[in-house]
């Protein structure tokens, strides 16, 4: 979702383009559950709805990844009972016509990673000066990490929080077997 009013950088990148270790870390660090769910996550929706999320660490969204790519591909910014009732409706479309993998491909295409800079192929020339085929697994979690708050966390000086969100993100990706957990995409 378009929200800077500053210069944009965004460049395409086919999926074959995508170290897998970005794919994975962004899983881990988003939607662990992506691979197999339909579009949402309903364990997760209701433990944000009840609070229990954010009783032991701060609160955060139950959003899965095909939902964001509905609200952020197709929706405008903003918080309505309308929008969300649409981005149902479009992540049911979403799930219903694209395979897993191109939702992932779209959601790394389109995701903000700092101010300005949209997209997987932005973002690693951006921060690391290398392809998107080039990212190594640091590197990746480290991208990852910022995702729920770009316009906070920052990429190249990620500060203590992201730091510790980018180590936490590789324990993940580790836990869920590394890139190979995304082979059946």
């Amino acid at each position: 979702m378009l929200r800077h009013a500053g210069p944009v950088t965004h460049r395409w990148v086919p999926w074959r383009e995508i170290s897998p270790h970005v794919a994975v870390a962004v899983v881990a660090a988003e939607d662990q559950k992506f691979p197999d769910h339909h579009g949402f996550d309903f364990a997760s929706i209701s433990s944000a709805l009840s609070g229990e999320e954010g009783r032991a660490r701060r609160p955060r969204g139950a959003s899965t990844i095909s939902q964001q790519v509905a609200k952020n591909l197709f929706l405008w910014p903003g918080r309505s009972w309308l929008r969300k009732g649409l981005e149902a409706w479009l992540t049911l479309w979403i799930e219903w016509l694209w395979p897993k993998r191109r939702t992932l491909e779209i959601y790394l295409n389109i995701a903000e990673f700092g101010p300005g800079i949209f997209g997987i192929g932005a973002a690693s020339t951006a921060y690391f000066g290398t392809p998107p085929a080039h990212l190594d697994a640091a590197q990746a979690a480290r991208l990852a990490a910022v995702l729920p708050d770009p316009r906070r966390l920052q990429v190249s000086d990620p500060g203590p929080y992201a730091t510790a969100r980018a180590a936490q993100i590789r324990e993940q990706v580790a836990m869920l077997g590394g890139p190979a957990y995304l082979r059946g995409l």
